[in-house]
C-alpha cells in the first residue's frame, strides 16, 4: 500500500495543475479551433462544417496586418535586448546594496494599468503635448512634425511597456554569474571585451532567450499600443481580431486569425530556439 502511495504521489501533486490547464487552456483552445472551422452568422448561428477556407481568407485579407505585427514585434524585441542588457548588466555587477531599489524602479510603472500608461504617452506625444509643443515653439522641430499615429509611436509604446520583461530575465542570468569566473578570464590576459564575449555573454544567454520569448510573442499580438498610439496605417493583427470578435461578431474569422497568428509565432519561436541552440542554453543555465 505504501509503495502504491509513493508511486501515485507525484501524479497526485501535479493533478491540480493538469486539471487547471485542461479546463482553462485545452478546452478553450479546442473550442476556438472548432469555431474557426464553422460557418454562419450571428443571427442564424454558427455550425461546424470543416470550413478551412476561413484560414485562407484570413491570410489573404489580413496578411499586411499580420506581417506588420511580426515586424513590430521583431523590432521591439531587438531594441529591448539592446536597451535592457546594459541596464541589467549594470544592476547585476555595479548595483551593490541598491539592487532591489533599482529593480523596484523598473517595476514601478507596473503599479499603474497598462492601458492608462499607454494613454498617458498619447497625451505626451500629441502635437500640442508637453514634449513636442515646447520644442516646436523653440524652433527645434518643424510645425508639421508629429510622432503620434506613426509606426515610431507604436514601437516606442511596445518598448516602454515590455521593457521589464526583458530586463528581469537578463538580470537573473547575470546575477548567477560568479564574479570569480570573470576575474579568472582577466587573469588569463583576456581583455574586458573578450571576457564579456567569451564568458559573460554565453552565461547570460538563458536570460536573453527567456526575455525574447516573453517580449516577442505579446508584442506581436498586442493591440492596445497600436490602438492608442497608432492610426489606420499602423493597424496590427490584434486589432483585427478584436474588431472581428467584438464588433463584427465574426467569430470564425477571429478564431482563424488567432490560430494563424499562434502558428506563425510558434514557428518563429522554435526557429529562434533551434538557431540559438536550446540544449546548449539549458546546459549553460544548469551550470
Amino acid at each position: 500500500m505504501n509503495r502504491v502511495r509513493r508511486t501515485l504521489a507525484p501524479y497526485l501533486l501535479v493533478l491540480p495543475g493538469w486539471l487547471w490547464l485542461l479546463l482553462f487552456f485545452v478546452v478553450p483552445m479546442a473550442t476556438m479551433f472548432s469555431l474557426s472551422l464553422q460557418q454562419g452568422d450571428i443571427v442564424n448561428g454558427y455550425r461546424f462544417t470543416g470550413h478551412w477556407q476561413n484560414y485562407l481568407d484570413a491570410v489573404a485579407d489580413y496578411r499586411t496586418q499580420l506581417l506588420r505585427s511580426l515586424v513590430y514585434g521583431l523590432v521591439t524585441t531587438v531594441a529591448l535586448v539592446v536597451l535592457s542588457f546594459p541596464v541589467a548588466y549594470w544592476i547585476a555587477f555595479y548595483g551593490g546594496r541598491r539592487k532591489p531599489t533599482y529593480l523596484f524602479l523598473i517595476l514601478l510603472p507596473f503599479f499603474v494599468s497598462f492601458v492608462l500608461r499607454t494613454i498617458s504617452w498619447r497625451q505626451i506625444l500629441t502635437d500640442d503635448g508637453m514634449l513636442l509643443h515646447p520644442l516646436k515653439q523653440a524652433g527645434l522641430l518643424p510645425d508639421g512634425f508629429h510622432v503620434l499615429g506613426t509606426s515610431y509611436a507604436v514601437i516606442f509604446g511596445l518598448i516602454y511597456n515590455f521593457l521589464p520583461f526583458m530586463v528581469l530575465p537578463i538580470y537573473v542570468a547575470l546575477e548567477r554569474i560568479d564574479p570569480r569566473v570573470v576575474e579568472a578570464a582577466r587573469d588569463l590576459y583576456a581583455t574586458p571585451l573578450t571576457a564579456f564575449r567569451k564568458v559573460v555573454l554565453p552565461l547570460a544567454l538563458p536570460g536573453v532567450f527567456a526575455g525574447v520569448l516573453m517580449t516577442f510573442v505579446p508584442a506581436s499580438s498586442d493591440y492596445v499600443n497600436s490602438s492608442v498610439l497608432g492610426s489606420a496605417s499602423t493597424t496590427m493583427i490584434g486589432q483585427v481580431i478584436q474588431v472581428q470578435a467584438l464588433s463584427n461578431s465574426n467569430y470564425p474569422m477571429a478564431s482563424a486569425l488567432s490560430f494563424t497568428l499562434m502558428a506563425v509565432l510558434l514557428s518563429g519561436v522554435f526557429g529562434y530556439a533551434r538557431m540559438l541552440g536550446t540544449q546548449d542554453v539549458m546546459k549553460v543555465a544548469a551550470r
